[in-house]
């Protein structure tokens, strides 16, 4: 027995030896590589410099070469040039230097989309539809959006004037106006459907969402809340410890809320509750779309996996990836992804692997083969690869071509802009209805502007009209096709009319934006929201029996 273990000794320490020997020659071929490329490309980088043909601008150079390398792993590796800082920290905290304002390019002109409600650009007159000209005395007639928004970001307590037009004003206006430090709210509304349903719109995931939400929340409860309307929709993700933080409020301290696997073991994490839970018996339903992804992913996917709320809409995104900010020299940043997120059933809800791509660089899902079923607390199946599939699926709401033209054309939007100029005030959001009368306006406005009306139809019949040319059969259906063309070719009189009640809404929404703002176009559309419906109804019959828990 004492040679058995002699020899066993022996080749474990052979074994040993051999393999640190191994991971020290991987280690050196792996630095050397990197070295080796770096070497070429510093040589590159030079010669480019010193000998191309026309002036370079180094900076702008690297950054492209930065961008392309990142490019081939992930849309979420991201390298911040020192410009592009204050994007870096609005993207963390919602905060930012500047006027608050959400501006736009429409047909060359930098354009005011909406100031912000309570904010400098608000507060100093600023309105929706305003066309910026120029800032302090500097024309930007001709400037992109990217270098008017460097302008108006600066920092706090400086000022700034803008030149703008304004419609019906006969001459330019010089409006001033103090920056000031704008924090984008993570909630931009919260408040009663009914007399025991709350409702609450959490938009990003910056450092402060769990505690807005833990204000809202209990501000919601002081007025008699019962259940909880949660909307995820359109919210693309932020810190993940905010995420654990916020479904730490609903499940009891030292439950286990997600984990992360990373390359390094410093990333084979496992998150829990930490604190006293709020409420862990109030029933929640959480709505979801194809937008929500990221943190909205970890909330919905683990209260979906404990089996704490029902999950209301369609499909999330898919994003099983987690980001960690790398700090560089000269006041740079690079965001990179470092580890893959696992909700607290075990699985990993990543729809896209970015380590395989087709012949033509596209990124390719995970096949149906691979796809894996997990299950709930109370052992209901969910299933990994493919975001999170809501447990009350809800079909989205197709706008017609119609309205998608009018508002990509900013034809609602300039109506809306002419409607405000003669009108103080409006009705509360709930009271607003545009009249029939201001609804003939709306539609001889829209016919005077030039803008493109084309459909999928009008598409497909085309191709359909190709092929029965090339197969010989339009001898005995050319008059059929045309009378399809007739019917079906884009008509914007006939669509205005017969598309009337979408578009009507939409007129609704952008003029009560006008006046009562981002609050008050959710106050409206919860009125005419088929997922809040169905959030109620899902509340009053079968809550339970969804989760397949007792009440």
């Amino acid at each position: 027995m004492k040679k058995l273990n002699k020899r066993t000794r022996k080749f474990a320490a052979v074994s040993t030896f051999v393999l640190g020997g191994l991971l020290s020659l991987s280690f050196a071929e792996g630095y050397f590589e990197i070295s080796k490329n770096l070497e070429i490309f510093t040589a590159v980088y030079r010669e480019l410099n010193t000998f191309y043909v026309d002036e370079t601008q180094p900076g702008e150079l690297m950054k492209t070469s930065i961008d392309g390398m990142l490019k081939s792993l992930d849309p979420y590796t991201v390298y911040y040039p020192e410009s592009k800082i204050e994007d870096y920290r609005f993207m963390t905290t919602g905060q930012y230097g500047g006027i608050g304002a959400k501006v736009n390019t429409i047909d060359g002109q930098i354009t005011i989309i909406e100031p912000y409600e309570g904010f400098s650009a608000a507060l100093a007159g600023l309105k929706a539809g305003d066309v910026v000209i120029a800032v302090d005395g500097l024309s930007v007639v001709g400037k992109n959006y990217n270098e008017i928004s460097d302008l108006l970001k600066g920092q706090n307590g400086t000022t700034l004037v803008l030149t703008i037009e304004r419609l019906n004003s006969p001459e330019p206006i010089d409006i001033s106006i103090t920056r000031a430090e704008i924090q984008v709210p993570d909630i931009p509304y919260h408040g009663m459907i009914d007399d025991k349903t709350g409702y609450i719109a959490l938009s990003s995931f910056t450092k402060t969402a769990s505690a807005e939400v833990k204000k809202s929340f209990l501000a919601l409860k002081e007025e008699g809340m019962e259940q909880l309307v949660f909307d995820l929709r359109g919210n693309g993700g932020g810190l993940l410890r905010e995420a654990v933080n916020i479904v730490n409020l609903f499940v009891p301290k030292g439950t286990e809320v997600v984990s992360t696997k990373g390359k390094l073991d410093e990333w084979n994490k496992t998150y829990s509750a930490l604190n006293p839970p709020l409420d862990t018996e109030i029933p929640i339903i959480v709505l979801i779309d194809d937008r929500s992804a990221s943190a909205s992913e970890i909330v919905s996917g683990t209260l979906q996996d404990l089996d704490r709320a029902v999950i209301l809409g369609q499909r999330s995104f898919g994003k099983g990836l987690v980001q960690q900010t790398k700090d560089l020299s000269y006041n740079t940043k690079m965001k990179l992804t470092v580890a893959k997120y696992y909700t607290a059933s075990g699985r990993c809800i990543q729809k896209l692997n970015y380590s395989e791509r087709d012949e033509t660089g596209k990124v390719k899902e995970v096949p149906d083969s691979l796809i894996k079923p997990f299950f709930t607390a109370g052992g209901r199946a969910v299933f990994d690869g493919r975001g999170i599939d809501p447990d009350v699926y809800m079909e989205p709401v197709k706008e017609s071509n119609m309205l998608s033209a009018l508002l990509n054309n900013y034809v609602i939007f300039d109506f809306a802009t002419a409607y405000a100029q003669g009108r103080d005030s409006i009705p509360a959001p709930e009271d607003f209805v545009l009249s029939d009368a201001d609804y003939t306006e709306f539609r001889q406005f829209a016919l005077d502007q030039e803008f493109e009306l084309n459909t999928q139809t009008e598409l497909l019949l085309s191709r359909l009209e190709e092929t029965a040319a090339d197969e010989r059969y339009m001898q005995v259906a050319e008059e059929a096709f045309a009378d399809l063309k007739k019917k079906l070719t884009p008509d914007k009189a006939r669509d205005l009319d017969l598309f009337k009640g979408e578009i009507k809404k939409a007129l609704e929404n952008e003029i009560i934006t006008r006046y009562y703002f981002s609050q008050g176009a959710i106050r409206f559309g919860l009125q005419n929201d088929a997922l809040i419906d169905r959030s109620l109804s899902t509340f009053a019959s079968d809550y339970y029996s969804i989760l397949q828990v007792q009440p």
